[in-house]
């Protein structure tokens, strides 16, 4: 399979490395500044993109891409205001676009979990949830996309929230507010931890990553996967794990 990467952070260089690991070729590497790859052969020759950056130029990103043909794996977040116009350009597009705000298989079964948790806990009001998410100081935006998935994620599997926050006295005043606490230290992966407390006890569940690699092999089994069943529209973990 050829890959194209677009963005070579720390990202960009896990995914180059579990992708030659498993026998792939990276075709193309166009980072910051070098958009006139974007036309350039190696790229056009390539089976699929994977794609890493920043907020502010990801859907630009997508759009070449999506124009050339190709099909595309992001993992970059931040930039779901712009959801409407992603999903007009896919609309026109006979390729995908595989988005999540984590590739990580653990975060996967974590918000399965979580669902599952959160239905299950919903008929016991005196348990409060609260969710924490703790990156590496790098990350600056937050809460991280993976917070805000497995927030609408618990949303959607009970009745008694319906939206969240990161300001605790709104939480504290508004029982249907889910608060998102964030904090940024050292070079955390990603660190993600739900807790339902109660007046005399709390049940927590966490999902702890140790390293960018299980984000990036899962980008690459994500491009494997599009690359084999070509679907269209906008793909997620659920669609390649069945759940």
């Amino acid at each position: 399979m050829k890959i194209a990467l677009i963005g070579y952070g720390k990202m960009g260089h896990a995914v180059e490395k579990i992708a030659l690991s498993r026998g792939h070729e990276i075709t193309c590497v166009i980072d910051a500044g070098e958009e006139e790859k974007f036309s350039s052969p190696r790229f056009l020759a390539a089976d699929v993109a994977i794609e890493f950056t920043t907020p502010a130029t990801a859907v630009d990103n997508f759009r070449r891409v999506l124009q050339a043909g190709i099909p595309l794996v992001s993992g970059t977040t931040a930039w779901l205001d712009r959801m409407d116009e992603v999903k007009r350009m896919l609309e026109k597009a006979p390729q995908g676009l595989f988005w999540t705000s984590n590739f990580s298989i653990g975060v996967a079964l974590f918000k399965k979990i979580i669902s599952e948790a959160t239905a299950l806990i919903d008929d016991y009001p005196e348990y409060r949830p609260e969710m924490t998410e703790i990156h590496h100081i790098h990350k600056l935006d937050h809460p991280s996309g993976t917070a805000v998935s497995t927030a609408d994620t618990m949303i959607s599997s009970g009745n008694r929230l319906n939206s969240w926050t990161e300001d605790p006295t709104q939480a504290a005043n508004d029982p249907a507010a889910l608060l998102i606490n964030h904090r940024r230290e050292g070079e955390v992966p990603g660190t993600h931890i739900v807790t339902w407390t109660s007046p005399v006890d709390a049940i927590t569940i966490e999902h702890r990553a140790f390293s960018r690699e299980g984000f990036a092999f899962g980008a690459v089994k994500a491009a494997e996967w599009m690359v084999a069943n070509h679907p269209r529209g906008l793909l997620s973990m659920k669609d390649m794990l069945g759940f």
